[in-house]
């Protein structure tokens, strides 16, 4: 089989897990609690694909809203929680299982930090797939939309960048990988899609875009898996 990519190089948050929707809920009601009031709608468009140090640069700059003394430890302790409860974006693992199966390697590039992105895979079980996974801090804190990420998750498999697939859901994502070198497409599969997401994916520099894992697969030219525990790479 001739593979048309390298690698393949994932986003976690509503492109592998659908968390996003859940860190919006718990987000929403805590900066309510202290001092700022914000839609989940308006919370939702500035926060998808943001790292936490950016997100608080956002709030501030645009709300005039610092946070208070003890906020980290609060929203810390609320968001383990409810990402306890996360699941994995619908056939997830079936692309993993897919690529596995045809020898194509992927990784991880998230903005998450370290002990989040485990408990999130974890939590969706997708954990024993993903075996190659990268957070800021492996970079020096150089999260998206800087490419480093994804230039250090391609360095990491010993792949081109310029010859890997990124597979993003968010604007920011979006940048990043294109900024690296790579193809990048749009993926719409999570439950935080909403009006206007494929214009901003496609005017970041999305190539692409795709609605589901099926979809993805098929737009790899892989064969379909039935395997829900794909596993680990070499």
């Amino acid at each position: 089989m001739t593979l048309p990519f390298q690698a393949v190089l994932f986003d976690l948050d509503g492109v592998l897990v659908d968390s996003e929707l859940l860190a919006n809920r718990v987000w929403v009601a805590l900066l309510a609690q202290h001092g700022l009031t914000i839609s989940h709608a308006d919370f939702l468009a500035r926060s998808v694909g943001l790292s936490l140090r950016n997100l608080y640069l956002v709030l501030e700059h645009e709300f005039g809203w610092t946070r208070p003394q003890g906020f980290e430890a609060l929203s810390d302790s609320a968001l383990n929680a409810s990402f306890e409860n996360v699941r994995e974006v619908p056939g997830a693992a079936q692309t993993l299982s897919a690529l596995t199966a045809a020898g194509l390697p992927f990784a991880v590039a998230s903005n998450s930090r370290r002990d989040r992105l485990d408990l999130k895979l974890k939590a969706a079980g997708l954990d024993a797939a993903v075996t190659h996974s990268f957070d800021p801090s492996q970079v020096g804190g150089r999260g998206k939309p800087l490419p480093d990420l994804y230039l250090h998750a391609a360095a990491a498999l010993g792949a081109d960048i310029t010859r890997c697939l990124v597979v993003e859901d968010s604007p920011t994502g979006v940048q990043a990988g294109v900024a690296a070198g790579a193809a990048v497409w749009g993926l719409l599969a999570g439950e935080h899609v909403h009006d206007g997401l494929e214009e901003q994916l496609q005017a970041a520099g999305a190539a692409r875009l795709i609605h589901n894992h099926a979809e993805l697969v098929t737009a790899l030219g892989l064969p379909a898996s039935p395997v829900t525990a794909p596993s680990s790479l070499p």
